[in-house]
């Protein structure tokens, strides 16, 4: 039986090992069917040998962690030319690692997951920070570091800038708003599959956005796949059916929906979300019944 690119994605995510591209490139499927990982995994391969050797001829692999930060930002935002697309941010082709990789512009997760391996692949150990509104990174002082905290912030969309914690809350207040409460837990390590999750919702967005349903709902299907409890992600699957006139699919996930939604707790905004999905299930269950 032929895997669906959900299960590819969700193999991808929870394979042993700490690589990220190879379950990035399969997110990227969803704009890209018929890409090839391969050429970019051995590209990725490349350019991270070049940034070790980088690295190891100055500052050397023994300096202090700030120093071979600047050397992987000199290889790959100076040599190489990479950079945060401030312009034109919402482009889907920002969210996938291939077309990162071949324009050399990215969001800030595309941004951190590059940053990531080509960091690995010169021996500076680095991890995803799933920070509210902007991806950052964390490189940690050496590949068995055991504190994070001993680490320090990168910021890979803007250059591999190193931010401290007033730096931190000002990105958070700028994204979240003023009132936004600043915690440590907001720099903790993100796992794969946090961050796969936060490229597909990126993608979703944009996609919906777009009203490109069917790369929407493809992104939705991998989400379900990797977060099942999610009810947002089953209502929004359901309505995305709905509006490519899958009525039948649409009428099946939202009628599940409502089944679970009632049995959670929800506020003034989740019932009234829940009375209009009601509306759209008595409209779904009378085009079925014409269909049969």
């Amino acid at each position: 039986m032929l895997k669906t690119l959900a299960d590819q994605i969700v193999e991808a995510a929870d394979r042993p090992g700490s690589d990220l591209a190879a379950a990035a490139l399969l997110v990227a499927r969803i704009e890209y069917p018929r890409l090839d990982p391969a050429p970019y995994l051995e590209r990725l391969d490349r350019i991270g040998d070049e940034a070790f050797h980088f690295v190891a001829k100055d500052p050397g692999q023994d300096a202090p962690l700030a120093a071979r930060i600047d050397a992987v930002n000199r290889y790959l935002f100076g040599e190489l030319g990479f950079a945060g697309n401030r312009e034109q941010y919402d482009d889907p082709r920002n969210s996938c690692l291939n077309e990162v990789m071949d324009r050399k512009k990215g969001i800030p997760i595309t941004m951190a997951v590059l940053y990531i391996e080509v960091a690995r692949r010169a021996g500076v150990r680095a991890e995803g920070v799933n920070f509210p509104g902007h991806f950052l990174v964390r490189a940690l002082p050496d590949p068995h570091a055991g504190n994070p905290d001993d680490g320090l912030i990168v910021d890979p969309f803007h250059g591999g800038a190193i931010l401290n914690e007033t730096d931190c809350r000002q990105l958070l207040n700028r994204y979240m708003g003023e009132d936004a409460a600043f915690e440590a837990a907001l720099l903790a390590g993100a796992t794969r599959r946090q961050v796969v999750v936060r490229m597909l919702l990126n993608l979703k967005k944009l996609y919906v956005k777009m009203h490109s349903f069917p790369q929407a709902r493809s992104a939705t299907d991998a989400l379900l796949a990797l977060q099942p409890a999610s009810l947002a992600d089953l209502r929004d699957r359901g309505l995305l059916a709905y509006h490519m006139n899958d009525f039948s699919r649409a009428l099946r996930d939202l009628e599940e929906y409502l089944k679970l939604a009632r049995l959670s707790e929800q506020d003034e905004d989740e019932r009234k979300e829940t009375e209009q999905v009601w509306e759209h299930v008595k409209t779904l269950r009378r085009r079925v019944a014409q269909l049969n």
